[in-house]
């Protein structure tokens, strides 16, 4: 499933995005906006529509339990 990461850089109005693979990426780039480009605006996938950090967290758990159990 993709997710895409909208933000607002410090001292810029419009939302910048990007578009990730999975749910551990968009944490991934979550950390990174918060930490030095700036503020985070939305979190939103094809099939949950917009949805939140804590809402991110969970799919990722659940991406990860899917990735240990497939068969290489």
């Amino acid at each position: 499933m993709t997710y895409t990461v909208g933000f607002r850089k410090r001292s810029n109005v419009a939302v910048l995005t990007t578009e990730v693979p999975t749910a551990n990426h968009a944490l991934a780039v979550i950390a990174t906006v918060e930490q030095s480009v700036g503020k985070l605006d939305f979190i939103r996938s094809p099939q949950e529509g917009d949805i939140g950090i804590e809402m991110l967290r969970l799919l990722a758990k659940e991406e990860a339990k899917g990735m240990s159990q497939t068969p290489i």
